[in-house]
């Protein structure tokens, strides 16, 4: 009961007031499974990208933290290929940093900014951390790279499909602001014709 209260209480925050660039909201009228979008920040690897999470509140909660994990396909050094997040905030102590005080919000603005900048020795992926430390140009080239595979693509498509909506609707007024055009004609005068 205290679970659902609180999480009604955050999910109106988070909508009346979201944190810059994050938005959350809850599938299928269930409370206890969340969705989330994080736009990648100006000026790292993830700029123009959109990324999906995955939340799941767990019974506990917030004696528990949420359990998150990104949908989203990203190449970063504290999050794997499944999505999984390696976050001090998603852990319990004495390994970890969540308590009660913290929050959905919270959370995802700590994720929005490892996003931005981070932790390589805390790494989830050893390959990617390394590369992160020691090769930086090859690093931000292949998360820019994922970026547009996967999280900008899915943005684009759709806004070459309102693009195509735009342009059918652009022919068929064209074609009516001709048929006016045809339709006023009316016979002139050849006298005053110029030549043309």
């Amino acid at each position: 009961m205290q679970r659902n209260t609180r999480l009604k209480r955050e999910l109106q925050m988070l909508s009346t007031e979201p944190p810059p660039g994050i938005s959350c909201w809850q599938t299928e009228g269930r409370i206890d499974d969340l969705r989330a979008q994080i736009v990648g920040g100006e000026n790292t690897p993830y700029e123009g990208g959109l990324f999906s999470l995955e939340i799941k509140v767990p019974e506990r909660y917030p004696f528990e933290p949420p359990k998150m994990r990104f949908l989203t396909p990203i190449y970063h050094p504290n999050i794997d290929n499944a999505g999984r997040i390696c976050l001090d905030a998603l852990k319990l102590p004495p390994k970890g940093a969540w308590k009660p005080s913290l929050n959905i919000s919270t959370v995802l603005s700590s994720i929005q900014l490892l996003m931005a900048e981070p932790n390589p020795d805390d790494p989830l992926m050893a390959d990617i951390s390394s590369e992160y430390k020691y090769n930086k140009p090859v690093y931000l080239e292949k998360a820019r790279r994922w970026t547009e595979k996967h999280a900008v693509q899915q943005n684009q498509s759709l806004e070459d499909a309102e693009d195509k909506t735009q342009g059918k609707q652009d022919k068929v007024l064209s074609a009516g602001r001709k048929r006016e055009a045809l339709g006023s004609l009316e016979p002139q005068d050849n006298s005053k014709k110029t030549c043309l």
